[in-house]
């Protein structure tokens, strides 16, 4: 017997490891899930999905203490979104979040029951997410990411006050973009400007789109549009061929060869969804009677190497504002 004891023992031991691993694993099952839908990966979308994280910590959830968080990427692929989404509803999802507006309308059409809230939607009413903005009346809420379009046209006459032709290139199928691009559209001419559109059905289409705007204007602005963020490098190349300046609107485009934009964090945008997640898994808020959220602090975000590269002279004062509450790019 005495021979037998350590292996008993070790037995023993393994079972009772065993034993808390199950318990955990049914702990963490019981755990209620909060669904994250992303459509694809680019490092605007990525910085909402890092600051939702981040949101829902804030409020005391965190991933298998409280809470299971279920997130899916759906690569770019329609089907995949559509495919992730009524599996989110199959597996009882408590709460569920989609990042920009394909994922939300995948969700949107999933469900009409389990709350969905917006990661960064620019107009949830005119993409037939909610009745209203102010009042959604059903299951769905969210965060916008309309952008300071006015200050982000200032900040181009600033610097370029030569400013006469300005083209707008966006993707025909993101409602966003294209709810944007109108707007943009109209406060430009009001200032006098002429306006140049030009649209995109795919990312295949923007080496050729751009290649035949390019020439045509002075600089070309890019609403927050996926389609063309995750494809910037193909967009900057093509322009640094005509020394034509690109001014969008997402801060990390900048940083991916972009001149200049007054933009949204979009960690800050992720921050708010995921509070506003919380909100509605801690059943404080609901989404039928909560409004949609709009961050209303513009960031300034200069890309000097970029300036120089293009030989663009940015204002002493520009660039000092940008370095006391902004981002500077060297």
């Amino acid at each position: 017997m005495k021979r037998f004891l350590p292996l008993i023992l070790i037995f023993g031991g393994l079972l009772a490891l065993l034993g808390v691993k199950t318990i955990k694993e049914t702990r963490q099952a019981k755990l209620p899930t909060v669904a994250i839908l992303q459509p694809l990966s680019h490092p605007a979308l990525d910085e909402i999905h890092r600051g939702i994280i981040a949101g829902l910590a804030s409020a005391g959830y965190h991933n298998k203490q409280n809470i299971k968080i279920d997130f899916q990427n759906a690569q770019n692929d329609q089907s995949n979104l559509r495919l992730m989404s009524n599996r989110f509803v199959t597996e009882k999802a408590k709460v569920t979040i989609g990042i920009a507006t394909p994922a939300a309308q995948s969700l949107a059409n999933a469900t009409k029951k389990i709350p969905v809230i917006l990661g960064a939607v620019t107009d949830p009413a005119s993409a037939n997410l909610v009745h209203n903005n102010q009042r959604p009346g059903a299951n769905i809420t969210g965060v916008s990411d309309r952008a300071p379009i006015q200050k982000q046209l200032a900040l181009m006459q600033t610097i370029m006050p030569q400013l006469k032709t300005v083209g707008v290139l966006y993707s025909s199928s993101d409602n966003s973009a294209t709810s944007q691009m109108r707007l943009f559209k109209k406060i430009a001419k009001k200032a006098g400007l002429t306006v140049v559109e030009a649209s995109l059905s795919s990312v295949n289409d923007l080496e050729q789109v751009s290649q035949t705007l390019a020439p045509k204007v002075d600089a070309i602005y890019v609403p927050t549009d996926n389609t063309i963020a995750s494809a910037m490098g193909t967009l900057v190349r093509t322009t640094d061929k005509t020394k034509t300046p690109v001014f969008p609107s997402a801060e990390t485009m900048v940083k991916d060869g972009g001149l200049a934009t007054v933009g949204l964090s979009q960690y800050d945008l992720g921050v708010e969804t995921g509070k506003m997640a919380a909100q509605v898994l801690s059943g404080k808020a609901k989404p039928a009677t909560t409004p949609i959220h709009y961050l209303r602090k513009g960031h300034l975000v200069l890309n000097l190497k970029k300036a120089k590269a293009l030989h663009i002279t940015i204002p002493k004062d520009t660039i000092k504002t940008a370095q006391q509450k902004g981002t500077v790019i060297k």
